[in-house]
């Protein structure tokens, strides 16, 4: 189409600042972001894997890496990080279902229940998130 001339004023193509933001599109935005977010998370945990598999069996001191990944982990920026983890996983958990379900038996299209499920995860993730935080915490 070189050389063609546009000439309606209107979008090719709809874009986040046309449409109204609404619960179903937050959660299909976010659920690519907690995506790429666990891809980081997922590192930061099997350093942290890597790092309590080099101590000493015997329950020696540990060594350096372990130690400085593990006073990272229990400041409050790393806690932070932790809990942001937890609610990108069971978010992406939870919407990952609902894509299943929208892919497999084809149900939930409509904009009522579609937006009831996308709350649902939002919420769902949040106060997961939140009760494994008290569970390791207080427990």
């Amino acid at each position: 189409m070189a050389g063609a001339d546009w000439t309606d004023e209107r979008p090719m193509s709809p874009h986040i600042q046309v449409w109204k933001w609404h619960a179903t599109m937050a959660a299909s935005i976010f659920h690519r972001v907690t995506g790429a977010a666990l891809y980081f998370g997922s590192f930061l945990i099997a350093l942290w894997i890597v790092a309590l598999g080099a101590r000493p069996a015997g329950g020696g001191e540990a060594p350096a890496l372990y130690s400085t990944i593990e006073a990272i982990l229990a400041s409050i920026p790393g806690q932070v990080i932790l809990v942001l983890w937890a609610a990108a996983v069971l978010f992406h958990w939870a919407n990952g279902i609902r894509y299943l379900v929208w892919s497999g038996p084809r149900v939930g299209f409509d904009p009522k229940t579609a937006s009831g499920v996308s709350v649902f995860n939002f919420v769902f993730a949040i106060l997961g998130a939140l009760a494994i935080w008290a569970a390791a915490t207080f427990i």
